[in-house]
């Protein structure tokens, strides 16, 4: 029986994870802001815990902003770096800029920005 022929993988979508994980991030500091007046009557049903998880949830976001930022310069070097070794013009090093500072006219992400 024949095989059928493979097709090469897609590239991998990029999605803003700073802005989704920042999102989630506010969503359980509001949760946990808005079920701590309820504190006790939630204790007293035996769900007196919920806010503290909302809180940690908080926390953890936290450290999950901290890392998709620094994810996220990590690859705007390392594409600045690539583009840095043969520049538009073909002569090697013509393209070296710093990742976090945007162009003239172009502002905006470094990560996502097109140069």
């Amino acid at each position: 029986m024949p095989k059928t022929p493979s097709h090469p993988s897609p590239p991998p979508l990029e999605a803003n994870d700073v802005a989704i994980v920042g999102g989630g991030t506010v969503l359980w500091f509001v949760a946990f802001v808005v079920l701590l007046p309820f504190w006790g009557t939630l204790s007293d049903h035996g769900h007196g815990n919920w806010p503290w998880i909302c809180l940690a949830g908080g926390g953890l976001g936290l450290i999950g902003l901290w890392y998709c930022r620094a994810r996220r310069d990590a690859i705007a070097r390392s594409r600045a770096a690539e583009a840095g070794t043969t520049g538009a013009t073909g002569t090697p090093g013509t393209a070296e800029r710093s990742p976090r500072t945007a162009p003239e006219g172009n502002g905006g992400d470094p990560a996502t920005r097109s140069d």
